[in-house]
């Protein structure tokens, strides 16, 4: 069942209340072209538990079902392309927990029967990466040893293989600010981005696990 509150005490703390569902796919209906492009990027900087990225990761999964059902290994590398373009910072730990198990368990739902033991591992790592426990305001990590929060690019190239590039989140922040060019294309044009902090080699998706700093 979709919260809508979790305790009084943490509204008051920290502001935490879930949008409900309707609420949800009435806003995400206003970009719904973005939400049905499999590599467009969604970043939710209070992203709770996941009531806006589990709808937008279910949006895109119905575009790869469409698109790739009928072939299990595009179907399987597409729907990791979807899980990678998805984003979320949250300052409460339980909460960054919540919504990596949620955006596993719709990856899953349906198609679990589809996904080798590797992709599933190499979407658990995804996650990891890309939903971070951390403050969308001082833009730093949270916990014994706060860090200024990192993001990595993902990308498809090259049939099944990904290339990642890892990005200071304080930099992309300040090089959208400066710069004409969008930081992430609305039109599906190469997009701009500052110099990353660290480049990996390309990596096949169902081995991404095995690349760990």
């Amino acid at each position: 069942m979709e919260k809508l509150v979790n305790s009084k005490q943490r509204v008051a703390d920290h502001g935490e209340v879930y949008t409900a569902k309707r609420e949800v796919n009435a806003m995400l209906d206003l970009v719904k072209q973005e939400t049905e492009r499999i590599e467009s990027r969604f970043l939710e900087p209070a992203c709770g538990t996941g009531n806006f990225l589990a709808e937008i990761l279910e949006r895109k999964l119905r575009i790869v079902k469409s698109r790739y059902g009928k072939s299990p290994l595009e179907y399987e590398r597409y729907s990791v392309l979807a899980v990678s373009s998805l984003y979320g910072i949250d300052i409460l730990q339980d909460n960054v927990q919540d919504c990596r198990r949620r955006l596993l368990a719709v990856f899953t739902r349906q198609y679990e029967s589809l996904f080798r033991e590797e992709c599933l591992a190499a979407v658990k790592y995804i996650l990891e990466r890309n939903i971070i426990w951390g403050d969308a305001l001082t833009l730093m990590t949270v916990g014994d040893d706060p860090r200024p929060i990192v993001f990595s690019e993902w990308a498809l190239v090259n049939g099944s293989m990904m290339k990642r590039r890892d990005f200071a989140f304080h930099e992309l922040l300040s090089f959208a600010g400066t710069k004409e060019q969008p930081l992430f294309s609305d039109l599906g044009e190469e997009a701009f981005f500052p110099e990353p902090v660290k480049e990996y080699p390309l990596t096949h998706y169902l081995k991404l696990a095995d690349v760990r700093e």
